[in-house]
């Protein structure tokens, strides 16, 4: 998979909210139902704000981006007890469970660094059944100033008695990309804004779609061994509605007639997915079940504003299936989500993906799913698994 070393590295420091805990989720779910306490209406904006910071910090953003008639001490002291009862419903990232699990296994030593607290940390963690990966854990109670400063990491380096410049840091703010470069370690970010890829490349060493896309080998650490003939197994998740129209550049711009799906009803699934291509299989109500890739995401080369579900049945149709219900199956991932410097070479990439979905779906792993009950189901219900 990877082709270059970047340098050797014998240890990984890892940001845990929006890095391995879809965190960010769960709190536009609690703001969602906080504000209107004060007549507000969360409606993201100040996400962006709030990324990578310390609970305080983050606090302090929203009372001033509302204009609430209160102290950003008095809104966090409100607000902690709601959180706090939602922590078991913090799901980990894709990718996340893969990562620890596989750095565990080969000894790699571990550290959390996260402005959140120290307890709450441990909260967390506890719940994903995650506190026997780490070594050390550094919270931003514990140091005198949080990310961007490079205390945090610092004192990490220093628990694991390893030198800053031997420490790989996975983080998701541009906050803590910046801290830690500044404590003099390599870097790999992984946003968890949308579309703001252009903003960390400046910063980090690398900068990667998902943790799906981390390749352990370009830092000296073992590889993952889990891909297989191009594909990456996923547990299977489910998503199904009516086809929509779409942009209708599927057949005419592209020759290739994608099946749109609505993400009406569908946000929470989207925002635990990363944007990419997968591949799985497709269930019509009428017609059968069919072998199916897709994208999700932006699509770059068209520059969408709306995060998107666009499948591919690899079928031939000898017409629209507009209003039906499509039902997908998703088992496995071929590559992150990546613009193209012409419509040609996104066509050969796109039939590229459609080949490698083709002959996996073949393998006993991927084609025993094409019997799932819920690609044959008639009746109209949802499942959804991350």
């Amino acid at each position: 998979m990877a082709k270059t070393l970047k340098k050797l590295v014998s240890c990984v420091i890892l940001d845990l909210d929006g890095t391995l805990l879809n965190t960010d989720g769960v709190v536009s779910e609690v703001l969602k139902g906080f504000l209107p306490k004060y007549g507000k209406q969360w409606d993201g904006r100040e996400a962006k704000k709030i990324i990578g910071k310390t609970p305080l910090e983050a606090a302090a953003a929203v009372v001033e981006e509302y204009g609430l008639p209160c102290g950003k001490d008095e809104f966090l002291s409100e607000l902690y007890p709601v959180f706090s009862a939602q922590l078991c419903n913090i799901k980990p990232l894709p990718g996340a469970n893969r990562l620890l699990k596989h750095l565990s296994g080969h000894g790699v030593p571990m550290a959390l660094a996260s402005n959140s607290s120290r307890g709450n940390i441990e909260s967390k963690i506890s719940y994903q059944g995650w506190r026997d990966y780490f070594s050390v854990i550094v919270g931003g109670d514990e140091v005198t100033a949080g990310k961007p400063s490079p205390e945090i990491f610092l004192e990490a380096a220093k628990r694991l008695n390893r030198e800053p410049s031997s420490c790989l840091v996975i983080e998701d703010s541009i906050l803590g990309v910046t801290a830690g470069k500044a404590a003099g370690m390599e870097v790999v970010a992984v946003p968890s804004v949308p579309k703001q890829t252009d903003l960390y490349i400046p910063a980090a060493d690398e900068v990667i779609n998902s943790l799906l896309d981390l390749q352990p080998e370009k830092w000296g650490l073992p590889p993952f061994q889990d891909w297989i003939k191009g594909t990456l197994p996923t547990e299977p998740w489910y998503i199904g509605s009516p086809v929509i129209k779409g942009f209708g550049r599927g057949s005419k711009v592209l020759g290739i007639p994608t099946a749109n799906l609505s993400t009406e009803g569908h946000s929470s699934l989207l925002s635990e997915h990363p944007s990419g291509v997968y591949f799985g299989w497709a269930g019509l109500s009428t017609r059968g079940v069919y072998k199916m890739v897709m994208s999700i995401g932006w699509n770059p080369y068209f520059n969408n504003t709306e995060k998107t579900i666009e499948p591919w049945l690899l079928h031939e149709f000898n017409e629209d299936f507009y209003g039906e219900e499509l039902r997908l199956v998703i088992v496995g991932y071929i590559r992150p989500e990546v613009n193209f410097p012409s419509l040609e070479s996104l066509i050969a990439k796109i039939h590229e993906d459609r080949r490698i979905a083709e002959r996996a779906l073949d393998l006993p792993l991927y084609s025993k799913h094409k019997d799932d009950p819920y690609l044959n189901s008639s009746l109209h219900s949802e499942r959804n698994h991350a």
